[in-house]
């Protein structure tokens, strides 16, 4: 594993997880939201697909996001897709807990400074809404997609709970001959 993708619904631990991946395997993490959103705006679709093809046109890459518009770029040039599929009580109950913590200040990050109560709760288009609304309208879509990128032999992690994500951790650290950070050495 060198190039890693993966997605889900919001607070799957898509970060977490890329972030431990990204420090064990000792490859660079980037968050597709961070290049999205600058303080400026977001990105057109040409620039955000410009960008996020730089990275993964290189030799080892962590990316996360839920940009399946970007699954040319991302996923098919992955050798591991995986698919955070979590149930959707426990995406609205973390989904909530987050939002709390960010707008209590407790975090910095691209969604946190965009958030208020109203994003968070209120609204017609709230974290909430929105999270229910897209698991409805994008999991069959995710589906086909996800099965395409397998046909073209990336492998696909599809892990349905945090203690399948744990377990499936796990076995991939006890995988012999996986390439580990602290003995891999990089020529630049």
């Amino acid at each position: 594993m060198r190039r890693v993708a993966l997605f889900g619904a919001p607070a799957t631990g898509k970060s977490t997880l890329a972030r431990q991946l990204s420090a064990e395997l000792g490859e660079p993490h980037t968050d597709l939201d961070d290049i999205l959103f600058t303080r400026q705006g977001a990105l057109s679709l040409d620039e955000f697909r410009r960008q996020t093809a730089a990275i993964t046109a290189t030799g080892g890459w962590i990316v996360e996001g839920n940009f399946s518009k970007l699954a040319d770029i991302v996923w098919h040039r992955a050798d591991t897709l995986i698919w955070l599929d979590f149930p959707l009580p426990l995406i609205l109950y973390r989904i909530t807990r987050r939002s709390l913590h960010q707008l209590a200040g407790r975090e910095d990050s691209s969604q946190a400074r965009r958030l208020t109560w109203s994003t968070a709760f209120l609204t017609r288009r709230s974290l909430l809404r929105t999270a229910i609304r897209k698991r409805r309208a994008n999991r069959p879509r995710y589906a086909q997609q996800v099965a395409e990128t397998a046909a073209l032999g990336v492998n696909v992690v599809r892990l349905r709970s945090p203690r399948q994500v744990q377990r499936w951790q796990q076995r991939t650290a006890k995988t012999p001959g996986r390439p580990r950070a602290a003995r891999r050495s990089r020529t630049t």
